[in-house]
Formats: structure tokens, C-alpha cells, sequence
């Protein structure tokens, strides 16, 4: 038998110095391992399905669908396809015989789903229904101290009661079977604090509600504060037990206790032990935070008399390789993720979480909304109750847990929540997620300005649970800018919670490691399945950045100062460190070697909500750099977001790229349909039907860029009239006549001795709005390597999808990613659609390579035309792109959600607009681009 099985986990009780030395405490022994990334091999029998029929082992905690038994289900599978398989598991353990006098539970931290314990043949107690929630037994009677044991656990994935089975197991996620969570015994002397409940308040008062079991001649329980470093804070504290006696509250108050909050999550541990005429019997510890949470009604959610917004994202528990058994480290690196994100909350979607999950909220920082399992269907009042008290017994002293969720979507047994009401000590607000309960309104997938004194217009405290629906690259990021500026500044809202965290695609051991989200049904990630950063990512991270800093523009007279708000809830700026770097760029033909300047930037006192200054001293000279960054960061040292600002203007970076001038003159011939042109060894054909490049070459062969300039919308309403050709100096120009107050008031074409073709192009949107405003090229997708380019990224932008990139010259590798569909091909950031600003741009090919320079402002680059999923919800996630392969655009395309139009989600969601009632030539909008075909 392992070594493992028999190591014994000492509360960390035993790392404070003072706690009294003869004091019993509660003793654990792991009989699994304690994590995904540890765990203990069972024996193990699967009734049905793969590798089923015979003994073998498993690791435990696992999903045993993971590890190549039963039968995969998503949860909307019918009922009639989904597996019912038992697993069958033995364990033999031995327990120390120095246990033979006291009281043995044996724990089980989640077990999917109907769970039956024997011990030595003897079942332990009722089975055990509902697979999220910490259930035990008193083993006490059925153990044999210093001797070898039998555990005998029959899991049903398929539950007997109707109820859990609705509640559980017909959601829209995975549906899975084993013993996922630890399972470890528990041993207290017979007399012993079983359970302690807790409550800090932001005032320093304190009261514990203790559980106690057996108790004969203890006279007294104390209780003693002490740090996270293990000091003593304040004075011990102490009540009265007296025989037969089965709970005890105990009060106390502690002068100025450090406050937890997601912004500063101080802990404390409180010890408390039982007395017998002066001698510790037994002694627990327990964590916690002091905050109070208040649910004001008409008003908002108050945590230490502070309103809060959530800035939230819903969170599964879940690994693709282990599914619902997940560890610590990945706790760990989620709720960092989160944060990474500028988030500040966390919703339990649609299940108690992980014990270490709750841990590491509560030390990291996050608000948590704990839920009660229910997807569209609730637990029968008789499972329901038990559980919701094994939930809330769990669960209760955690500090990051601020609200309670009584099921999903209409899965709430309304029987059921009083529970939460008798059982919380701290008495923390109940909610019905997408219902309008108790005065709140959490309704999920709201269009923006929603509602008619409802929602964001009415009475009741307002914060979707559910909004902005992930789905491949859509929702998310996408239409939150005007979501959360409106949810900011209205102050009945209290944020809300992002759909969802991480995309739930799992690995197929039953189809050679397939990674499978079970078609559109997982894939609706911020991040990819293991947790590939998509363009929303960045977009939330700078929307809810904590430092909000006005937008601007940076002109040779920038004073220094950058406007900002302090949209933290409890950091003042003093406590955050900025700074700056002053760059320049290299380009297509020159090579920077101006290295960039850095420098620190004074934070300055401005409060939570408040506005204020960040003032740069910049070195002299800054002016002569192409971009300005600034960086903030918190007060732990982590990036909260780096902007960035063009010092620059485009003529500064186009113009030592434009070479314009050599030895001879370009020559141009006619034909009946065409132009001709040669110059400095290159061979441009131009349409006289209509002034589009027809074709482009050299002396090392045709370039396949041609095609263009065709008008994203409007090409047949260009008024065109003729074309013709003339010299200005040795330049030649070729340039079309348009009727006057048609789409198209100006097609040049400017043929210089060195090689470079400019193109000056000016235009109107059909009307007084577009869904697409620019113009594309063509070239063949086949041949395309990558692409180098100096402008917004690396990400890609929708119109509502702006914020989240940077200015920099960036190198991207072709890749055909389809976000989130195929989890075997994601490569971040995708390779093809819009990206902002552009400068220039190189295009690798197989062939020869392409320079364009953009000479104009606010331009986004197209690249291409992205791949979309086999389902688009009514092309709801299908922007529409404009013809051609390569375009140079003024305006582009939002996207939306799994539910929502783009035009749903607010104003970036809107098409573009555009209008001149006398269309002036010099009102049009005006696009100027050089082309370089020489193959350098």
C-alpha cells in the first residue's frame, strides 16, 4: 500500500506559536490524492460503456470518463443517448491505532452523482445524491484502529432522483461520473468543535457560531486572532460550555482590523479551543476576512460601506484532460487570469466550486457568487434542502463569497431559500440568476439601454449574472465598452458577469484525444480550452482597467498631463507605480537604431471615483519618437494595461518610405481598354473602363495584387465617366472624372520614375450610413506567408471591438484559425481580419513581397476574410467583409453574441455613419496609399 495513505495532515493550527501545545486537534488523512495533479490509484469496475466489465484501476479524484471508461454526455444530449454507468471502487487503508478513542468521519468532497459508502461491508449511511456538495459519515463504529480497511464506494452516474438528474445533468455543460473531488478522513477527540461558522464585519466585531459534539466537562471555549504571519492580534476571548451543550456563540471585537476586499484581501485566522478546567481538549483554526456585505435596497450592493460593480466573469470548474477534477495550481492560475483581466468577481457557474477555488479567491481577491446547482431545473425540496446546507456549511466563512445563488435560469425551488437565510451567520444577500428577486434584477443577455423601468432604467439593484454571451470570437469583449460605460454611470446598476471564463472543449479518450466542445455548445470562451488568450481578453482588460484615462491626442504642444478616474473601490493612486517609454520604429527600408527612453511617472492622490492628473515630465526631444506608453501597474506590482499614443503623425513615418524620384519618366501606352505603364522596371496595367489596377509585374515575374480599388459598397454608383493620363514634372498621373453627388469623387493614380505608385482615393458612403466604407484588392490567400505591419494589434478589431490592442510594428504568421471551433488548430491571435491604424504593411509571400504605406489616418487593414463557424446564429458572429482579399477601410463591421445582433449591443454596434449633403471633394472621405512592387 502507498506511503500516501498514511501521511497525516495537520491543520496549519500547528504553525502558531502560541496555540497550547497539549491541545487535541482535528487530524486528516487523505485516502485519495488532493488534486487532479495528485492522486492515489483505487481499484476500480465500470458497469457500462468503454473499457467496462472488468477490474482495473483508476486515479482518484478523477472524471472516469477522462481516463477511458463509460460514456461521454454533454448535458443537452437526450436522455435516451446518455450513459448510466456505475463505477465500482475498493481502496484498502489502515488508520493509527492512536484513533481507537476518537470520533472518525470520513469525507467526500464531490462525487458524481448517487454515491454509496461501505466500510468493512457495512454501508455507512444513506447514499449519498448530488454530485457538487461535501458530504460525510461517522465512521467512528466501523473502523479497525491500527489495522487494514476496506472502502467500498458504487457511484451512479445517473441518479435516482429525478430532480438531481434535471438540476445536474440536463445543463448546457459536461456531464460526467466519478469521485472528482478528495476524499480524506477526519478524526477529533470525542469531545470536539465540529463545525464553526463565522463573522467578521468591517466594524471589528466578530461572532463565531461553534457546533460541538459530546461535550461532558468542558467549561469554557476560547478564541484568539492571530495574522496570515501568525502574531496574536487583539485579546483572547472566551465563552461558557456546559455539559450537553451542542452549539455556543461566542462574541468579540477587534480594534481596526485590516479589511479584506478584492483590492486588499487581508486574512486572519481565529483559534478556538475547548477548555476543561484549564486544560485544551481540542482546538481548531479557521480562516477568514473582516467585510461586511449589504444588499441596499433601490440603491446597490455595499461591501465595507463601499458601492461595488461587479466587473464579473462565469467560471466552470474544469480541465480538458481531467474535466470536473481540477488542483489547486490551476485554481490558482485561473483566478490570475482573472485578475490578469481587471476583473473583480466571480460567478460559480452552475455549482459549488473546489474548495482551494474558494481559497484562493479569498488570498487572491475576488467577489464570489456561489451557487446552488439548478439549470433551468430545480432539486425536489427534500434532496434540495440537504444540499443547500451542505453547500452552505462548506462554503459560509469564506470572505470572497459576498452573494448566494439559489439555482439557474428558473431552476429555483423557492422552498429552499430560507436556508440560506437560517443557516448564514453573515446573512449575505440571496439572488435568483436572471430573475428579479428580493430586490434585485440579475436578467441574463440584455440589449444595451434595456428596459422601460426595468434593467438598466428601473428600481431594483441591477447586475446581469449573464451578459454579453461568448461564442467562438464573438460577445465577451465585443460591446462592452458601451455596456459598462452606461453601467458605470448609472448607479441603480451593480455590473455584471461576462459569459464565460474559459472555452469547455475535453479530451475524447475515446476518440484517439479529440479535443470536443460538443459543436457550439462549449466553445464560448474568453480564453480557448487551455486557456489560450483570445482578442476579448485584452479588450476586458483595458475596458475594466481600474485606471481609466481619457482619450486624447498627443501633439507637439502635450503638456504632460494625462486625464484619468480612479474607478478602483477601496486603492487610492498613490498606491499604484506608473511609467513611460519613448519608441521608434523601424520600417520596411530602415532599421531603427534610436534606442527607446523610459522613465517613471509620480502617482498621483486621487481616490476611488475621483479624477485627477497623471503628469509626465518627458526628456527633451520626445517630440522626434514615434509613440508614447504608459504603463500602470497595481499596488502588488502586476500590469493593470499599457496604452500607447502616436507622437508621430503618418506624413512623419510615410514620408522617408516615399522615394519617389529616377532616371527616367514612367511611360504609358494605350489600347482600347487599357493603360500601360512602365517605370523603373515594373509593368502596371490600369482599366480605362473604370481606373482599376488590372495587372502588376516585374522583371522577376507577375504579382498577382490587383483588382483594385473597388468600393466596399457602392462600386456601381461611382458616377464613373472616363479616364485619363497626364504629366505633372516627370510624375505621371492617371486620374478618373466621376459625376458630380455620386459615390466616388476622386481615383488617382500617381506613377513616380523610382517605381512607387501612389493611389488617392476619395468617396462617400450610398447613403448616410454603410456597413462597410473602403476599398479592396485582390491576391491569392494560397500564397501568403505572413504579413509585417506598423499598427494596432496583435489582435484583431471589430467595430465594437476596439480597445484591448497597441501600437507597435508587429509580424504575424499566416494561420486559417477559426476561433474556438476547431481546439486541434487555434493559433492566437488569428491571422485574418480588420486591424486599426495602420502605418504600412509588408506582405510575405511565396512570391514576391508587397509594401502599402499608409499616408492616412484611421485606417484599418483587412487581411483576408476569416473562416466562420458551421453555425453563425443568424450571422449574428458572421461580420460581413468586403469583397477582395486585401482592403484599406474607414469603416468595418461589429459582431455580436450567440443571441444578439451587433445593433443590440449599443452604439459601437451601430453601422457606420457618414454624410455630406453637398458632397464636396474636400469632405470626402480620403484614403492615400503607396505601393511598392519592386519585390525589395
Amino acid at each position: 500500500m502507498k506511503n500516501a495513505c498514511f501521511k497525516i495532515f495537520i491543520y496549519a493550527l500547528l504553525l502558531i506559536p502560541a496555540l497550547n501545545t497539549y491541545a487535541q486537534k482535528t487530524e486528516i488523512q487523505f485516502l485519495s490524492g488532493t488534486g487532479s495533479n495528485h492522486t492515489i490509484n483505487w481499484q476500480f469496475y465500470c458497469t457500462a460503456g468503454h473499457n467496462s466489465g472488468k477490474w482495473t484501476t483508476i486515479p482518484v479524484p478523477s472524471n472516469w470518463e477522462l481516463q477511458g471508461f463509460g460514456k461521454y454526455n454533454y448535458g443537452l444530449d437526450k436522455d435516451t443517448l446518455k450513459g448510466k454507468e456505475q463505477g465500482l471502487y475498493k481502496y484498502q487503508f489502515t488508520v493509527p491505532a492512536t484513533w481507537q478513542d476518537k470520533a472518525v468521519n470520513i469525507v467526500f468532497d464531490g462525487s458524481m452523482t448517487d454515491t454509496k459508502v461501505l466500510i468493512n461491508g457495512q454501508q455507512a449511511g444513506d447514499i449519498h445524491q448530488g454530485a457538487f456538495y461535501r458530504f460525510k459519515y461517522d465512521i467512528t463504529k466501523l473502523l479497525k484502529y491500527g489495522q487494514p480497511n476496506l472502502l467500498e464506494v458504487t457511484v451512479s452516474k445517473y441518479s435516482v432522483n429525478a430532480s438531481v438528474n434535471a438540476s445536474e445533468r440536463k445543463g448546457d455543460f459536461w456531464v460526467f461520473g466519478g469521485i472528482f473531488r478528495p476524499v480524506f478522513l477526519e478524526a477529533f477527540p470525542q469531545q470536539h468543535i465540529s463545525h464553526v461558522a463565522v463573522n467578521g464585519k468591517a466594524d471589528g466585531s466578530f461572532e463565531a457560531q461553534l457546533n460541538l459534539s459530546n461535550i461532558k466537562n468542558i467549561d469554557a471555549v476560547t478564541g484568539q486572532f492571530y495574522t496570515i504571519a501568525g502574531q496574536k492580534a487583539g485579546l483572547a476571548f472566551s465563552t461558557k460550555v456546559k455539559a450537553g451543550d451542542t452549539s455556543v456563540l461566542i462574541k468579540t471585537h477587534l480594534v481596526a482590523p485590516k479589511l479584506w476586499s478584492p483590492e486588499f484581501p487581508n486574512l486572519y485566522n481565529v483559534v478556538f479551543t475547548l477548555t476543561s478546567n484549564g486544560k485544551s481538549i481540542h482546538a481548531v483554526q479557521q480562516r477568514f476576512g473582516f467585510r461586511t456585505v449589504e444588499l441596499r435596497l433601490h440603491d446597490g450592493i455595499y461591501v465595507n460601506n463601499v458601492k461595488v460593480k461587479f466587473k464579473g466573469v462565469n467560471h466552470h470548474s474544469f480541465w480538458p484532460t481531467t474535466g470536473r477534477a481540477t488542483s489547486k495550481a490551476i485554481s490558482i492560475a485561473d483566478v490570475k487570469l482573472i485578475k490578469n483581466m481587471n476583473m473583480n468577481a466571480v460567478r460559480m457557474s452552475h455549482y459549488p466550486p473546489d474548495e482551494h477555488f474558494l481559497d484562493v479567491c479569498d488570498s487572491l481577491g475576488l467577489f464570489v457568487l456561489d451557487e446552488l446547482t439548478g439549470w433551468h431545473h430545480a432539486y425536489d425540496t427534500q434532496v434540495g434542502s440537504k444540499l443547500a446546507k451542505e453547500m452552505i456549511e462548506k462554503d459560509v466563512n469564506h470572505p470572497s463569497i459576498v452573494i448566494w445563488d439559489n439555482g439557474n435560469e428558473g431552476g429555483f425551488n423557492f422552498d429552499l431559500d430560507h436556508w440560506f437565510d437560517d443557516l448564514d451567520i453573515q446573512k449575505r444577500p440571496l439572488i435568483h440568476p436572471w430573475a428579479v428577486f428580493r430586490g434585485t434584477n440579475t436578467q441574463h443577455y440584455i440589449n444595451y439601454d434595456y428596459g422601460n423601468n426595468t434593467a438598466i432604467h428601473g428600481h431594483d439593484v441591477f447586475f446581469p449574472t449573464e451578459f454579453l454571451h461568448g461564442i467562438y470570437d464573438g460577445g465577451a469583449g465585443a460591446g462592452l465598452d458601451d455596456f459598462w460605460e452606461q453601467m458605470w454611470h448609472t448607479p441603480i446598476s451593480a455590473g455584471g458577469f461576462i459569459w464565460v471564463f474559459a472555452d469547455e472543449a475535453v479530451v475524447r479518450t475515446d476518440k484517439n484525444g479529440l479535443l470536443d466542445s460538443d459543436g457550439d455548445h462549449g466553445p464560448d470562451g474568453i480564453l480557448g480550452p487551455y486557456h489560450e488568450k483570445e482578442g476579448s481578453f485584452y479588450t476586458i482588460k483595458e475596458v475594466w482597467c481600474p485606471v481609466h484615462l481619457e482619450s486624447r491626442e498627443i501633439t507637439p504642444q502635450f503638456d504632460g498631463k494625462l486625464r484619468l478616474e480612479n474607478r478602483y473601490l477601496y486603492t487610492n493612486l498613490k498606491q499604484c507605480t506608473f511609467a513611460y517609454k519613448l519608441a521608434k520604429f523601424s520600417n520596411p527600408y530602415q532599421q531603427n537604431k534610436v534606442a527607446p527612453k523610459t522613465g517613471t511617472i509620480a502617482s498621483p492622490e486621487i481616490g476611488p471615483g475621483q479624477y485627477g492628473n497623471l503628469q509626465l515630465h518627458l526628456p527633451a526631444g520626445w517630440q522626434n519618437y514615434d509613440v508614447l506608453y504608459v504603463t500602470a501597474y497595481d499596488p502588488y506590482k502586476n500590469e493593470l494595461f499599457t496604452w500607447s499614443w502616436p507622437i508621430s503623425s503618418h506624413a512623419i513615418i510615410t514620408q522617408p518610405m516615399v522615394a519617389k524620384s529616377g532616371s527616367n519618366k514612367p511611360v504609358i501606352t494605350e489600347t482600347d481598354s487599357l493603360y500601360k505603364v512602365t517605370t523603373n522596371g515594373i509593368q502596371l496595367e490600369f482599366n480605362r473602363n473604370n481606373g482599376i489596377l488590372k495587372n502588376v509585374g516585374n522583371s522577376k515575374g507577375t504579382i498577382p495584387f490587383n483588382n483594385g480599388p473597388v468600393l466596399a459598397e457602392g462600386q456601381d454608383k461611382s458616377g464613373f465617366q472616363k479616364l485619363r493620363n497626364y504629366y505633372k514634372a516627370d510624375t505621371l498621373v492617371i486620374e478618373a472624372d466621376f459625376a458630380p453627388k455620386t459615390t466616388e469623387a476622386q481615383l488617382r493614380w500617381m506613377i513616380y520614375p523610382s517605381g512607387l505608385v501612389r493611389l488617392d482615393l476619395k468617396y462617400w458612403p450610398v447613403g448616410e450610413e454603410g456597413k462597410l466604407l473602403g476599398a479592396s484588392f485582390s491576391y491569392p490567400e494560397k500564397d501568403v506567408q505572413s504579413v509585417s505591419y506598423m499598427g494596432d494589434g496583435p489582435y484583431r478589431v471589430w467595430k465594437d471591438r476596439l480597445k484591448g490592442v497597441t501600437l507597435n510594428v508587429w509580424d504575424k504568421t499566416y494561420n486559417n484559425t477559426i476561433t474556438g471551433e476547431d481546439s486541434t488548430k487555434l493559433i492566437y491571435p488569428e491571422f485574418k481580419g480588420y486591424y486599426s491604424n495602420l502605418y504600412w504593411m509588408k506582405i510575405k509571400t511565396t512570391g514576391q513581397p508587397i509594401t502599402v504605406i499608409c499616408d492616412s489616418r484611421d485606417v484599418f487593414m483587412r487581411l483576408f476574410t476569416p473562416k466562420y463557424p458551421k453555425l453563425t446564429y443568424g450571422n449574428n458572429i458572421a461580420p460581413d467583409f468586403p469583397s477582395g482579399d486585401i482592403s484599406f477601410m474607414h469603416g468595418i463591421t461589429p459582431i455580436g453574441t450567440k443571441s444578439q445582433q451587433p445593433t443590440r449591443l449599443g452604439p459601437q454596434g451601430q453601422v457606420n455613419q457618414y454624410f455630406n449633403y453637398d458632397k464636396h471633394i474636400e469632405d470626402a472621405l480620403s484614403l492615400t496609399l503607396y505601393f511598392d512592387f519592386s519585390g525589395k
